[in-house]
């Protein structure tokens, strides 16, 4: 099992030498651009193992053999005493290219399986639980205990210290080692210095020097090609789970026709059975991945490919991807017809999205591909599908990736996208579509365009919206000419307050960021009087020196807003201290009120800093505030490197309006929809939904005041309008949603992973009763936009009793 982003795989059992041009740390000797360490067992013998005895097992990644003559592996306790040393085992021989060389070590009395044919043999006890194991040019003993002394030695060619070694590399040895658990290096063999990152437990896989594991099987060093086909297929690799049931064990001469190559960032290539089996669950592709080295084969070759499965977790929450790594492919024949695509359609899809594990891994479950949206998915992961006539829910990305749907009847928007409208309807029909064709240029799509025709590929799987398709042959877009919406100019009597994300602006971006977001007020939101807006940083953005004026930032805004015919705004803001307000380090981002001064004054009282917090002070005709602007508790854990709510009093035809601004903690680690953990936790809910009672608290403060108080709280709160975070905000109906207001298919201002949401909001207190509510789609929809989120508005009226 793998769980890394880096491709490092969590294997175990053995210490392997592998070579490497990664680079040590700097307290160690430069290493040898050949060999590392890549597993360590001390557990053999011992009371619940299997193995009968210790072993250290090397490895070589290089083009060429490696000479071990006159090379040593040495022991040294974890603890070491005044009286440990370090015992050799000489070396003799080579790893070929790809190979394995197995060191056997002392036995125990207890266990049942025996080693494969060592290569070599030493009469160490290695302790199961703590130790450090050197790679050493040359037999004569280390005499170094520490670390430190043990990085001028120049004769190490690589070390590892598990359990609690002293001796180790990096800021800690690997962790997990047992009677039952070796500690072993990814199967990529990378070695960045630090054996606690570097190596992992995991059961034990010794595999010797001709490619042989424990029980007789074959390994991934074997320097075989075979030209027959072994016993094992694809099907039985992929099993009927998410985890294949030959995980971590090494297979020869698995047949199949390579249906797609990748040769940039995770390099590998997918083969297909052509013989499938009857079972719906048991998928027929699988990837194999290559590492750094590039595919030596083509789409249509015939091919047996041995090598070590292995599930691959693109991070700790994720679903795996089952993979053979370490492979050795012998190619039988080149131009053969590929199996024919399975067609994913409405049709295919199963209603439900998803099997429920009471939040537990629903790795173990028997999948289920015609209950189970992802179930299906997963059956059909690496094989070849088909798509066709497929309606864009999500613009082409910076990373040339494009959301399609499937099924276009499913919660479909006015403009084309598909609806995310709670947690318990999911979208089965959305998979994202990339490329693995590089010469030519990847479609520019928005949400309503469709890609047209056939879109041929292989289903994969990501950190980044899960299952997708990875594209050979890409249909042609037809462009459905989406408009950037403009909404109506206020009335004379009619307040209008909008609210806008403008994404980390700070004074350093380019004038073309400034010059659209600020046509983005003056044309497409008809100049509001009052834009609250949300990701305003400090004059030199993510640079920390302690600067957190926005002064700059904000006059070249609003000149822009000029230059593309809007109002003059003035602005008011609390300057946040330095590093306290989360967002980008560095940028000290803040909540800000643009105003025009021509239509809305706004009521400055003194006193307003970052920590001193705003109150409702009721007077004989309603309410005001204790400073204003004015920052909600900002002592408060709930908004500890967070943003706090920005309020102010605006007074519009003499009538006082109070307005706060908000921007939630974001969504940061929540789990994935589409991850392994069913159903999904929402972590960062938790004080989200402390900011919402925080800003209630003090609507209500202003209601208790004056019940008739005009209160509108807007901004980015991280969080829809079905979440709890909204039933805290809105508890003792103090505030109401007007998201909620619009028709279902248009309450959306937000785009990810294919879903059209909510994520920006605008609520306003009982004493508003007559309003005008847009959400103005002018960016999430595009691929081409100067903010990912859509701002939205309100005009009210403000004369005479509500």
């Amino acid at each position: 099992m793998r769980i890394s982003r880096s491709r490092s795989v969590l294997l175990a059992g053995a210490v392997a030498v592998t070579l490497s041009a990664t680079a040590l740390p700097a307290a160690f000797a430069a290493p040898s651009a050949t060999a590392v360490i890549s597993e360590v067992y001390g557990g053999g013998g011992n009371s619940g193992a299997t193995l009968t005895r210790d072993f250290v097992e090397l490895a070589n990644a290089g083009s060429t053999a490696y000479d071990l003559s006159g090379f040593s592996v040495q022991y040294l306790p974890g603890t070491p005493s005044a009286g440990s040393v370090w015992q050799v085992s000489a070396l003799t021989g080579s790893v070929a290219s790809g190979g394995r060389y197995l060191v056997a070590q002392a036995a125990g009395t207890g266990g049942t399986v025996a080693l494969p044919a060592p290569d070599a043999t030493g009469t160490v006890a290695m302790s199961a639980a703590s130790g450090t194991v050197a790679l050493v040019s040359g037999t004569t003993a280390l005499t170094c205990k520490t670390a430190a002394d043990c990085a001028a030695d120049t004769r190490i060619v690589d070390l590892v210290g598990y359990g609690s070694a002293v001796v180790r590399e990096g800021a800690g040895p690997a962790t997990g080692a047992s009677a039952t658990a070796s500690v072993a290096r990814a199967a990529s063999l990378a070695d960045t210095d630090d054996n606690g990152a570097d190596l992992s437990a995991a059961a034990p896989t010794p595999v010797n020097a001709a490619g042989q594991t424990s029980g007789g099987g074959t390994g991934p060093g074997d320097p075989g090609n075979p030209t027959e086909p072994g016993t094992v297929r694809v099907h039985d690799i992929q099993g009927a789970t998410r985890v294949s049931p030959l995980d971590g064990k090494a297979v020869t001469g698995v047949p199949g026709i390579v249906t797609a190559v990748r040769t940039t960032g995770s390099r590998g290539f997918w083969i297909q059975d052509t013989a499938p089996d009857a079972d719906a669950r048991t998928g027929e592709g699988v990837f194999v991945y290559t590492g750094s080295a590039a595919p030596a084969v083509a789409v249509g070759d015939s091919v047996l490919v041995s090598g070590k499965v292995d599930e691959y977790y693109p991070s700790a929450t994720t679903q795996s991807i089952t993979e053979i790594t370490a492979p050795r492919t012998t190619v039988v024949s080149s131009g053969n017809a590929l199996p024919a695509p399975v067609v994913l359609d409405a049709a295919a899809l199963p209603a439900a999205y998803v099997p429920s594990a009471g939040g537990g891994s629903i790795d173990a479950l028997p999948l289920e591909p015609s209950a189970y949206a992802l179930d299906l998915y997963e059956s059909l992961e690496g094989t070849r599908v088909q798509i066709s006539d497929t309606r864009v829910t999500g613009a082409t990305t910076a990373y040339d990736e494009i959301w399609v749907t499937v099924d276009p009847e499913q919660n479909p928007t006015r403009r084309g996208g598909t609806l995310y409208s709670s947690y318990t309807d999911q979208n089965t029909g959305r998979i994202k579509v990339m490329s693995l064709d590089t010469t030519r240029p990847f479609p520019v799509g928005n949400v309503g365009d469709v890609l047209s025709g056939a879109t041929t590929g292989v289903i994969d799987y990501a950190s980044f919206g899960g299952y997708n398709l990875q594209a050979t042959e890409l249909g042609t877009l037809t462009d459905h000419h989406l408009q950037r919406e403009v909404t109506r100019p206020q009335k004379g009597s009619e307040l209008a307050v909008a609210t806008y994300n403008v994404e980390n602006l700070d004074a350093l971006d380019d004038q073309t960021k400034f010059d659209t977001l600020a046509e983005g007020v003056a044309v497409n939101l008809s100049s509001p009087d009052v834009v609250s807006l949300e990701e305003i940083q400090d004059d030199n953005g993510a640079v920390s020196d302690g600067t957190v004026g926005s002064e700059a930032t904000l006059k070249r805004f609003t000149d822009a807003i000029v230059a593309a015919g809007g109002p003059q705004y003035d602005w008011r803001y609390v300057a946040p201290q330095d590093g306290r307000d989360g967002g980008e380090p560095g940028g000290n981002i803040r909540n800000v009120f643009l105003f025009n001064p021509d239509r809305v004054s706004f009521v400055d009282r003194p006193g307003g800093d970052a920590t001193t917090a705003v109150a409702a002070v009721p007077t004989k005709k309603g309410v005001t505030l204790s400073v204003s602007p004015g920052r909600i508790d900002p002592a408060s854990g709930a908004w500890a490197d967070s943003r706090k709510p920005l309020v102010g009093e605006f007074r519009f035809h003499g009538k006082p309006v109070f307005v706060i601004g908000n921007h939630f903690t974001s969504k940061g680690g929540d789990q994935p929809l589409h991850g392994r953990y069913q159903e999904p936790s929402r972590s960062s809910e938790t004080k989200r939904v402390q900011q919402a009672a925080e800003v209630n608290t003090f609507v209500k403060s202003l209601l208790a005041a004056d019940k008739s108080a005009r209160v509108v709280t807007l901004g980015d709160l991280n969080d829809f309008a079905f979440s709890p975070t909204m039933s805290a905000l809105t508890a003792g109906k103090a505030l109401k949603p007007l998201i909620t207001t619009l028709p279902a298919d248009e309450q959306y201002s937000y785009v990810y992973e294919g879903n059209s949401q909510t994520l920006d909001h605008i609520l306003t207190s009982p004493g508003i009763q007559r309003f005008d509510y847009d959400v103005v789609h002018i960016n999430a929809e595009f691929a081409d936009q100067a903010s990912d989120h859509d701002p939205q508005i309100v005009r009210i009226k403000v004369d005479g009793r509500p």
